[in-house]
């Protein structure tokens, strides 16, 4: 039984037990055969391809626009690359590890077979469920979407590694980290059989799954991999911010199917998250540079794109789990949290994550998940129900974040160790001082 069909299972339990109540000759009708929806396929397909803006060019702006200019088309061939390698992955097992048949032993609860390798089994009449029992998708258009989350997860780790690291290192090190910390990570949280989801950890488009885990997953391996030269005595302002700038904007767009699309369907639970996308982003921008005027500095660009990605980042986990009201008290605490991270908790500390992966996808996805156990709550509009218990919730979330943390720590530091065995980690001083575009490309960004 694949991940869908469970998933149905889960969701329209409920419902089908209303049948129990029904008199003998209404159990005697046929049950209607689940039926393929067009308006919601099309809405998952759509989804699907804003996701993909997402990474290219969304993401590789937002990051190439942050680093100097002889590493832009290093960072925007890495990302494009590493997640180019995610999907052909996906297909070949990542998504039977994740979402394929289940093992008859306890091993479903952290993977799944390989049965469904190279998608066997799937042919355009396949069907995925929703979670609107008798309302499916294409099986196709799910893998297409799941796939496009395991290419944009692996490349927002590599914001941390970014002006040092070799493109071969990258390339093995995302095969490597995509098998043992993505792909059971988004089992144990999505599939039915998955061990958060079994305890019930609310993560409605990948707080935990994407966030916490490329963010912590960053801190390790910039650690790993050490600081750049020059780090942090000489300035590495970013060459670009309107690169940055149209990036973020780009994302933004593309996080609503993100978010909106984890609703599987184009229904009122797409709609609740589509507008907290909004109102949480638009709250963390915001309190991004009321944080920096607040700490006697001028409302930056770079600090209204941050903020804004911090919301985008804390909101996920809670787009459908959170009333509007819920999810703008969640961006603006989000971005405060994020803000001091990135501003005083790295200097402090010393480490070079180069575009703050950590302080703003590990830190924000950590508020985001736990937050979320809170504004599910009906009090704060939530949709909980009138007996839910913040507390018991917090626990369940907290065990979650805390479970995470440690296996994508792990995982990070095998799949870097691997890299730096096979291909080596950094690339030579004379190459990181001339530049990685020409050092390991041989181009320019810009021919002036």
């Amino acid at each position: 039984m694949t991940f869908s069909k469970k998933l149905c299972g889960v969701a329209g339990a409920a419902g089908l037990s209303l049948f129990t109540a029904l008199p003998a000759w209404a159990q005697d009708a046929a049950v209607p055969a689940a039926t393929v929806d067009k308006g919601d396929t099309a809405w998952m397909m759509m989804s699907t391809v804003l996701v993909l803006a997402m990474i290219l060019p969304g993401l590789a702006l937002f990051y190439g626009g942050l680093v100097r200019t002889k590493n832009m088309l290093s960072v925007m061939t890495q990302i494009g690359a590493a997640a180019c390698l995610a999907m052909l992955i996906w297909v070949m097992y990542g998504y039977s590890m994740a979402f394929g048949p289940d093992y008859t032993s306890g091993l479903s609860n952290f993977i799944s077979t390989f049965d469904k390798a190279f998608l066997k089994g799937i042919t355009p009449a396949s069907q995925a469920a929703t979670f609107t029992a008798g309302v499916e998708i294409p099986e196709y258009v799910f893998v297409c979407f799941q796939m496009t989350f395991a290419a944009i997860t692996v490349a927002l780790v590599l914001g941390s590694v970014v002006e040092r690291i070799k493109f071969s290192a990258v390339m093995v090190f995302a095969a490597v980290w995509l098998t043992i910390v993505y792909f059971p990570i988004a089992h144990m949280v999505w599939a039915a059989s998955g061990y958060f989801f079994k305890l019930g950890a609310l993560d409605f488009a990948g707080g935990t799954v994407v966030h916490i885990n490329a963010g912590v997953s960053a801190l390790v391996a910039c650690i790993i991999l050490g600081k750049r030269i020059g780090f942090p005595k000489e300035p590495m302002a970013p060459h670009s911010l309107t690169l940055t700038g149209v990036g973020t904007g780009l994302l933004w767009v593309g996080w609503f199917g993100f978010n909106a699309g984890s609703a599987l369907e184009a229904n009122g639970s797409a709609a609740l998250a589509m507008i907290n996308t909004f109102v949480a982003t638009a709250s963390a921008g915001l309190f991004w540079m009321l944080a920096e005027k607040l700490n006697g500095h001028k409302g930056s660009a770079l600090g209204f794109c941050s903020g804004i990605i911090a919301g985008l980042v804390a909101v996920t986990p809670a787009a459908g789990n959170s009333g509007p009201f819920g999810a703008i008290i969640l961006g603006a605490v989000a971005s405060i949290i994020c803000f001091y991270a990135v501003t005083v908790i790295k200097p402090k500390l010393g480490y070079d994550d180069s575009l703050d992966a950590f302080g703003i996808h590990g830190v924000g996805g950590m508020i985001g998940a736990i937050g979320t156990a809170i504004v599910y709550s009906p009090a704060f509009g939530g949709p909980g129900a009138e007996d839910y218990v913040i507390f018991d919730k917090l626990l369940v979330q907290l065990y979650a974040v805390g479970v995470t943390i440690v296996w994508a720590a792990i995982g990070t530091v095998v799949a870097i160790f691997i890299a730096k065995a096979v291909t080596g980690l950094r690339v030579s001083q004379e190459v990181e001082l001339e530049g990685l575009d020409l050092g390991e490309h041989g181009e320019r960004a810009y021919n002036m």
